[in-house]
């Protein structure tokens, strides 16, 4: 018992550093503790320490951090990565969700807890594919911890639990009423953010024999424009030529190449003699792009319109009520409720748009409208007698906003006691998720086709760009529609786990036993928007269905086979309808001396094919920007150089690419290693560090965007090129369209070291202050397409067939400063990242370039970030807390990054770059 409590010292120090602040008691307590569970294990200890290297967060860390949601503190930790999906990244598959990423694994990887449980995915898959967990529809206020379990634990959670666990843990047993309420602002006085909560509860389990606790919290959140940020520098321009680069990047559109233009708001004409597109006149009246175009196209760029953060408006209901019936039998039952709705806006739909959709037998169908709309020889506005293909942006019917309300609902009812030596629970879960998307000003392209090209049409013509003004109203009546979707997914689980001290005492203690098992059934139906199904709207088809059952038990034992040396092992069985897993999971933990202690772990983890990714009825289109190998390819010196008749924006052209539902999928499987140490070198100190290795087999991913470019079956424009002798390059026309069900074909392999330091100091009558460091470093982030095509992304800007493209810098690092003093606490974060390559993988070309053809930005490398966040909080009296804080003391500019697409011309992991200083004011009463 000795050895344990010296244990227990290093581990609750280390959870502290982990925690930054956790809820835990302090090293130099030998207090005793109550048996507790953590996260990753089920068996209850009398320390909280275990083999895995778990992170805590309480809620004053999280309160006092400044961050409006909980999904917005998760993002800003050392282990968050690739796949992340921010709140700002509304022109996604999933626009208006949150979730994290562990380890850069995707969401799919991360297992997301609310008390332990699951909830009901968000109703529309990220990418068209990934099923996650949306962290919005937890309200922040009520959190009472949570713990990120930083290694697999499928053993014990089953699926998705890969990369790790978060498990948000919110309060049971709160008594008083409590209201709070903060507001704020950015620099500029924009973006502005309001909240309140109320928190009421009464009874006290030992004395009344109940507790019942309620929580309302609602938020809101204005949007904020590109356009509001025309003046920090690049920040939310589409236009980044001021900055060396050229016409054609990707939020610049209009512009006129050979045999091809982009859409534009006067709207071009193909003239039949040349070849070539001519401009119609009146760019002036639309664009506030600075022109320039060789060609005479007239330029625009999307922050003309686009929103840079939605407007959010969110509420969320919780309450839990707990009853002692007897000594060894307790009843709860928890229900909660959140509705979230938000808007962004995007650009006004073209009359060129390649339309996906699925045919006989969910075959892939695909209209591309450039060239199947034509303007009539008849219309008014066409000088060369004959039919001619456009391309022209409806700015006149004007920019289309996305529309996202998500509704979710959570019923949990349990019993939990001890009997027998064993403490025991029981629950039955049902969450449902909802989710309702509008998107305006969508275009009816068989009523567009008419109104240009079908001279017997009651619609004909419809007049484009400055003569917009001549057009009806029943023409845009008749032109535009709402496309609408109302999407759910559900979730029912019974579970049951007990655990116990066995009576076979070892020489470290007796074993510890936990067996358990659990029922679910999901379901899943996403339809893809009204219209979609034919290729009658601008918008191409993605939609998911399917539902699936799965029955488990497990196992999982601790052996404290010496009393320095203690060995855990977990085994999980899942039966699903079209396979088995068998999960285990061994840790071991050797403490030689009371200040220092040795731990690793082995798991083995899985991932089921979710509904969008195994049925074929699923069907998804996504995008993202591409080094086209026809157009643009690599010359010697490793530089992508357009060819001649092809432009600059070949080399990083954003394409479209059909992902279909394939039955015959396998499971992912993963293997994981980590290995670690925990360490107290001085008094007040302590250490941890962990290293570890993911391996993530038979992938389910589609052809890689960059392969699939190759393919002969890749679509094209007929603009083809022509060579030197002037005969046509067949099939070398814009890349347009790739395509490729999805497969088990590869695997991803991770591998990098934890490092968490942190430093107590006793100031006297000065009070006390914390240091504290977290580092992550990413060593290797490899992923295996064959054994000859393989991807290394540490230190670069990919992976970027994920979502938004945000890169996978090698190094992340959190340093945190906390001082208590009298009534009085003030705290500092300073997060950094480093810099990346702006390449796709290690030994490709770089990804941008500047006018002149040298390599961009900044010799290709996207620059390290770093940002000072600082608060403070103060207890007025034992009723009244005043707080504020301030994000990005030092108002950094997030560097400009021309290839992500989930921020325009800064990355995602940098928005607080973007957004500018902030500013955070608020109060909390406690009346009793």
């Amino acid at each position: 018992m000795m050895m344990e409590k010296m244990m227990a010292r290093s581990v609750r120090l280390l959870f502290a550093a982990a925690g930054m602040g956790a809820a835990l008691p302090a090293l130099a307590q030998d207090a005793p503790m109550q048996r507790v569970e953590i996260t990753g294990s089920s068996i209850k200890r009398a320390t909280a320490e275990t083999a895995s290297p778990v992170t805590v967060i309480n809620s004053d860390e999280l309160l006092r951090s400044g961050k409006a949601t909980v999904a917005e503190y998760l993002q800003t930790l050392t282990v968050d990565g690739a796949g992340s999906l921010p709140t700002s990244f509304g022109s996604g598959f999933a626009a208006g969700s949150t979730a994290i990423s562990l380890r850069g694994l995707g969401a799919t990887s991360t297992l997301v807890l609310l008390n332990g449980r699951r909830m009901a995915p968000y109703a529309r898959a990220d990418d068209g594919q990934k099923s996650f967990t949306d962290l919005s529809t937890v309200p922040m206020q009520i959190v009472e911890r949570i713990e990120i379990l930083k290694d697999g634990a499928s053993s014990l959670y089953g699926a998705d639990a890969i990369a790790g666990v978060v498990n948000i843990i919110l309060r049971k047993d709160f008594t008083g009423l409590q209201v709070r309420g903060e507001t704020g602002w950015s620099r500029y006085d924009d973006a502005k953010q309001n909240k309140a909560s109320i928190t009421y509860g009464q009874g006290d389990l030992d004395e009344d024999k109940y507790n019942w606790v309620v929580n309302a919290e609602y938020s809101q959140s204005d949007e904020l424009k590109a356009s509001q940020r025309a003046g920090r520098d690049w920040i939310g321009h589409g236009d980044i030529r001021p900055w060396g680069y050229g016409l054609p990047t990707q939020y610049a559109a209009g512009y006129i190449s050979n045999g091809a233009a982009s859409p534009s708001p006067t709207g071009s004409l193909l003239n039949p003699a040349t070849g070539q597109y001519v401009s119609l006149p009146g760019c002036a009246n639309f664009s506030k792009s600075v022109q320039g175009d060789p060609r005479g196209g007239c330029v625009w760029h999307q922050d003309q319109f686009r929103s840079m953060q939605p407007e959010i408006e969110s509420l969320n209901l919780y309450t839990r009520g707990t009853w002692q019936i007897n000594p060894n039998l307790q009843a709860y039952t928890e229900l909660g409720y959140s509705e979230r709705r938000s808007s962004f806006t995007m650009t006004p739909g073209s009359t060129s748009g390649t339309i996906i959709f699925p045919g006989a037998n969910n075959v892939p169908q695909l209209i591309n409208y450039g060239s199947l709309i034509n303007m009539d020889a008849s219309h008014p506005q066409n000088p060369y007698g004959q039919d001619v293909r456009l391309r022209y942006s409806m700015f006149d019917v004007g920019p289309s906003v996305r529309n996202a309300k998500n509704t979710f609902n959570r019923f949990v009812v349990g019993l939990k006691g001890n009997n027998a030596g064993w403490d025991w629970e029981t629950g039955y879960t049902h969450s449902e998720s909802k989710l309702d998307l509008a998107w305006t000003n969508m275009i009816n392209m068989k009523v567009l086709n008419d109104a240009l090209s079908n001279p017997a049409s009651s619609l004909f013509p419809y007049y484009i760009g400055a003569q917009a003004g001549k057009n009806s109203p029943a023409l845009y009546s008749a032109l535009t529609r709402t496309a609408t979707s109302h999407s759910t997914t559900k979730l029912d689980i019974v579970d049951f786990k007990a655990t116990r001290e066995l009576p076979l005492a070892l020489p470290g203690g007796n074993v510890g036993l936990a067996i358990g098992g659990e029922h679910r059934q999901e379901k899943l139906n996403n339809p893809s928007f009204g219209g979609s199904e034919d290729g009658s709207i601008n918008s191409s088809y993605t939609a998911a269905f399917g539902d699936s059952k799965v029955s488990a038990v497990y196992i999982e034992a601790l052996a404290p086979i010496l009393k320095s040396v203690e060995l855990t092992g977990a085994l999980r069985y899942d039966h699903y309808d079209k396979f088995n897993s068998t999960t285990p999971k061994l840790g071991i933990k050797w403490t030689p001396v009371k200040t220092f202690a040795l731990r690793g772990t082995y798991t083995e983890g899985f991932r089921a094919p979710s509904a969008a990714e195994n049925n074929t009825r699923s069907q998804a289109t996504g995008s993202a920007s591409v080094q086209d190998p026809v157009r643009c390819p690599t010359n010697a010196a490793g530089v992508p150089t357009p060819i001649a008749g092809a432009s600059q924006g070949d080399c990083s052209i954003s394409i479209s690419s059909i992902k279909i539902g394939n039955p015959d999928l396998k499971p992912e499987e993963s293997k994981g290693y980590t290995l670690g140490l925990v360490w107290d070198p001085f008094d007040g100190t302590s250490l941890a560090v962990d290293g570890f290795k993911i391996k993530r087999e038979n992938e389910i991913n589609p052809v890689s965007y960059a392969e699939a470019a190759t393919r002969p079956g890749a679509v094209r424009n007929d603009n083809n090129l022509k060579d030197a002798a002037g005969n046509v390059i067949p099939n070398s026309g814009t890349l347009l369209v790739v395509q490729g069900a999805y497969r088990n074909s590869s695997f991803t392999e991770v591998s990098g070291v934890d490092v968490e330091i942190k430093q107590r100091l006793r100031l006297g009558e000065y009070g006390k202050a914390t240091i504290g460091l977290t580092w992550t470093h990413i060593a290797s982030f490899l992923r295996a397409e064959s054994d000859t095509l393989r991807y290394q992304f540490a230190g670069t800007h990919g992976n970027c067939d994920t979502s938004n493209c945000m890169g996978t810098p090698k190094n992340k690092l959190n340093l945190t400063a906390s001082w208590d003093i009298g009534a009085w606490n003030f705290s500092g974060t300073a997060n950094w990242r480093d810099s990346m390559k702006n390449i796709r993988y290690e030994g490709a070309p770089c990804a941008s370039q500047f006018a002149d053809g040298t390599v961009a930005p900044n010799g290709c490398k996207l620059a390290s970030f770093t940002t000072v966040d600082l608060s403070t909080r103060w207890n007025v009296s034992k009723q009244l807390t005043m707080f504020a804080s301030v994000a990005n003391v030092f108002d950094k500019v997030a560097p400009l990054d021309p290839l992500t697409y989930g921020g325009m011309s800064f990355n995602p992991l940098d928005n607080s770059g973007a957004v500018g200083r902030y500013f955070k004011f608020g109060a909390q009463y406690k009346f009793f």
